[in-house]
């Protein structure tokens, strides 16, 4: 399992990228955190999905409907990840203040 909140973003950037490229078969090096999921990689909405289940299976996190709409680049995938291992800590010290 990912920890994500010990992960920073140029970590986080070269993990989701190197998923991508094994994911989708695509040249690692061509990819930066600019890059377009869907106008560069032709990534469709069916493979966005099986981006957001491989995500929660190795960060056992599930990124919010919301959330997931938004993401464009690789760069808005490693935002939203990084909200992710935010939120985790965030919620443990609510738990222990009630």
């Amino acid at each position: 399992m990912v920890a994500l909140n010990e992960m920073n973003r140029d970590e986080l950037f070269t993990w989701v990228a190197d998923l991508l490229a094994e994911m989708f078969e695509l040249d690692r090096a061509a990819l930066t955190p600019a890059t377009n999921l869907y106008a560069d990689l032709d990534i469709d909405s069916i493979d966005a999905v099986d981006l957001a289940v491989k995500l929660k299976q190795m960060t056992g996190k599930r990124l919010q409907p919301e959330v997931f709409k938004t993401i464009r680049t690789i760069d808005d995938v490693v935002d939203a990840l990084v909200g992710l291992g935010q939120a985790e800590p965030e919620a443990r010290t609510e738990v222990q203040a009630a």
